[in-house]
């Protein structure tokens, strides 16, 4: 199944919703490029309120070429005239003319960027098409010369209406099944990110065609953390280790989870037989740490790990795979890691119980718990057990799922 977010990308700007403003604004920079007084545009806002899309749904329109680079791949400012360059000398064969698009330009920070920026600049200067810069935060004292030179131009955080719109055209698509006030909540919970609330619905609506209350209470509140599809990006997508070693800095997930996702995804992104050896042998030494950290609690090497599986993964490739690849939970290991977690629920009621009746807790697990859903269905009792052995919202919520 191909990701939602690559199946629904913006063909035109009557597809893009909430960004009406600033996309008639960039629209205007470059069809009428040749009188503006500025070469470039930057983009800025936080990710999933269309900057990219926006470009190319624009391109699409005119039957523009759209020429597109990475920032976070740049090292130098020689890479950056080789690259950015070479991009605006060739001519669009078929086209009716041409956008340079440079992507993400935060990536460009640390002392191997020296000059970078100032190349940039350089040849926006001499650039006989419009370029097009995209940045979440261009307020940094580094891109002050790139801000005088462009036309500022903002995507806002979309409202959750816009996106519920979003949401609902996919669902009349894809013929899923739908409550209004479950995908309306499903897209407050986005916290503005269009991206993101599209892959909580498809891992929501995966295998099956409709959304319900009960799927949606399983996907933990957003609350604008990234997840771990935002974060494998970071790792995966960037040669820029800056970025990289954040990539886990908001995301919920902990360390044994971060391992499988990335042990799971990492071949399909690696495709290089010398690359892919390297970066095992990083999630191979953040495994090693991991393991002493278990037997000695030595969890100052908790730094370590987090470079390793961060930078050292990303650092492990010349450049990025182009290609879309679809991130995935591993099968069997994750299937018996959750089976763990769910079964500690279990062993920390029977400990409870077995504490209250001086009992051992194999006992309890022997004998007592397999009737305990049976007693937790009578109201009363169920009260009685949550008050008598002051189980907390997670053992409850467990008890009521395997009493339902």
């Amino acid at each position: 199944m191909h990701p939602f977010t690559h199946k629904y990308t913006a063909k035109s700007t009557k597809d893009l919703i909430g960004q009406d403003e600033v996309i008639e604004k960039l629209k205007k920079f470059i069809v009428h490029f040749s009188t503006e007084k500025k070469n470039s545009a930057l983009i800025y806002g936080p990710s999933g309120t269309g900057k990219t899309c926006s470009v190319y749904a624009i391109a699409n329109e005119l039957g523009y070429e759209v020429i597109e680079v990475n920032a976070s791949e740049f090292r130098n400012a020689e890479q950056i005239n080789l690259k950015v360059g070479n991009a605006m000398k060739q001519r669009s064969l078929f086209a009716k003319g041409k956008i340079i698009l440079v992507d993400e330009i935060d990536g460009l920070s640390g002392h191997q960027d020296r000059g970078g920026i100032q190349a940039i600049t350089k040849l926006i200067e001499i650039s006989t098409y419009p370029v097009i810069l995209t940045a979440t935060n261009p307020f940094d004292n580094k891109f002050s010369t790139l801000r005088s030179k462009s036309a500022m131009m903002e995507f806002k955080p979309l409202d959750y209406l816009s996106i519920f719109k979003i949401l609902k055209a996919i669902c009349d698509n894809e013929k899923i099944r739908y409550d209004d006030e479950l995908l309306k909540s499903l897209a407050r919970r986005a916290g503005g990110d269009a991206r993101a609330a599209i892959n909580d619905f498809q891992t929501l609506t995966q295998g099956k065609k409709e959304i319900t209350k009960e799927s949606l209470e399983e996907l933990s509140g957003r609350e604008k953390t990234e997840n771990i599809m935002s974060a494998l990006n970071k790792i995966f997508k960037t040669t820029d280790l800056k970025i990289a070693i954040s990539a886990f800095d908001n995301v919920d997930e902990d360390l044994d989870q971060q391992l499988l996702w990335i042990d799971e995804n990492l071949p399909k992104e690696y495709t290089n037989p010398k690359e892919l050896a390297k970066a095992y042998e990083m999630l191979s030494k953040a495994d090693v740490f991991n393991r002493r950290i278990r037997r000695w609690q030595h969890y100052r090497f908790l730094i370590y790990i987090n470079a390793l599986i961060t930078a050292g993964i990303a650092s492990a490739k010349k450049e990025k795979n182009r290609e879309l690849v679809q991130y995935k939970p591993t099968g069997r290991i994750l299937k018996l890691w959750w089976a763990k977690q769910r079964n500690a629920k279990k062993k920390a009621i029977a400990e409870k119980i077995a504490l209250k009746t001086h009992s051992s807790k194999k006992d309890i697990l022997k004998i007592t718990m397999p009737y305990l859903p049976i007693m937790f269905k009578n109201k009363e009792m169920g009260k009685s057990i949550i008050k008598e052995l002051e189980l907390d919202e997670e053992e409850v919520g467990w008890l009521k799922k395997i009493s339902a």
